[in-house]
């Protein structure tokens, strides 16, 4: 008989930490490889993310750049058309509008508008999301606004195996790719294989496999929505919760397989209703799986307002558990 492979040694880490091991290896791994972007260097990043890497690989590699959005994220674009593989961090989703022409007009289009002649192999990682009382110019999800654009890919790692390797993935794509980083998973601690590396980016996971209902969402809130599917197991309700991973491309095959097994589905996105990515695949779902539904889609998306910055407002305001498992009830006819 083959001997037993013994199992990988692990690491107890914070997904701070597991993206800050990312960008390490990164750097170590490709000497085309640096980082740009406000505070990243002496400060170590506005989240803490890149303490240390400034002393560790110096001002070439860890670049401290002006308050400038437009212009660093520019500057990355460049840097990727020249044959560097710049890593660009906005300090926070709402601050990336700043940059949007770049990245909408420029990054996104370059391969297009030169006839397949050029690539911009740039990654940006922004943070996203709210629950830090970090009021409106701050904490809002537009990832889902990202997810509308053609020629770039866009990233939600929720766990620390995914803040680990889709960066690696990532910076071996030829085309532009956007990870958002929710804030509120900074601080989340785990054990991490201490070998672990890169990770696909186009496939949706199910983290927790059920037969009555579907749960579909991605970052910041999974945690919620694995919750939720836990206080649903207490009244004998089987939910399935599916991690989508990337928000562009959707993986419509797992989404789809999930939603004909267990026949209802509810989305969680923490970004708006209104025009949100829980719209989109509601309106795939009903395109590609209608016939296999036994009762309207729910969504749990955050009120139609700018985040407020009191806490008992803000919690009010985003996807919470108790709300994700009123959906759910309702969809099973059971509110």
């Amino acid at each position: 008989m083959p001997a037993a492979t013994a199992p990988s040694a692990t690491i107890e880490l914070t997904y701070r930490e597991a993206v800050r091991e990312a960008i390490r290896d990164a750097l170590k791994r490709d000497p085309r490889v640096f980082l740009m972007g406000e505070d990243v260097g002496r400060y170590g990043g506005c989240y803490a993310v890149s303490k240390g890497l400034l002393a560790e690989f110096g001002p070439e590699r860890i670049r401290d750049t002006p308050l400038s959005e437009s212009g660093f994220t520019g500057a990355g674009i460049g840097a990727a058309i020249a044959g560097m593989r710049p890593i660009v961090e906005v300090m926070t989703v709402n601050f990336s509008l700043l940059a949007l022409d770049q990245i909408l007009n420029t990054a996104a289009t370059v391969r297009h508008m030169s006839g397949n002649q050029f690539g911009v192999p740039l990654v940006i990682r922004m943070a996203t999301g709210a629950g830090r009382q970090l009021a409106a110019q701050h904490s809002h999800s537009l990832e889902g606004w990202y997810a509308h654009i053609p020629g770039i890919k866009v990233l939600a790692p929720a766990t620390l195996e995914d803040a680990r390797g889709m960066l690696w993935t990532a910076l071996e794509d030829p085309d532009p790719v956007l990870i958002f980083e929710h804030i509120m998973l900074y601080n989340m601690s785990g054990k991490l294989a201490a070998d672990a590396g890169p990770v696909g980016i186009d496939k949706a996971a199910v983290r927790r496999a059920g037969r009555d209902i579907s749960l579909i969402t991605y970052g910041g809130s999974l945690w919620k929505t694995i919750e939720a599917a836990s206080a649903l197991a207490a009244e004998n309700i089987d939910a399935e919760v599916i991690d989508l991973r990337s928000l562009r491309p959707l993986d419509d095959a797992t989404i789809m397989a999930s939603v004909t097994k267990t026949r209802r589905a509810v989305i969680v996105d923490e970004g708006w209703r209104s025009g949100s990515l829980a719209a989109e695949i509601c309106t795939r779902i009903v395109e590609q799986a209608f016939f296999d539904l036994d009762a309207p889609i729910g969504r749990v998306c955050s009120e139609e307002v700018p985040i407020p910055y009191p806490r008992h407002l803000e919690e009010a305001a985003l996807p919470q558990t108790p709300k994700i498992v009123a959906a759910a009830k309702a969809a099973l006819g059971r509110a």
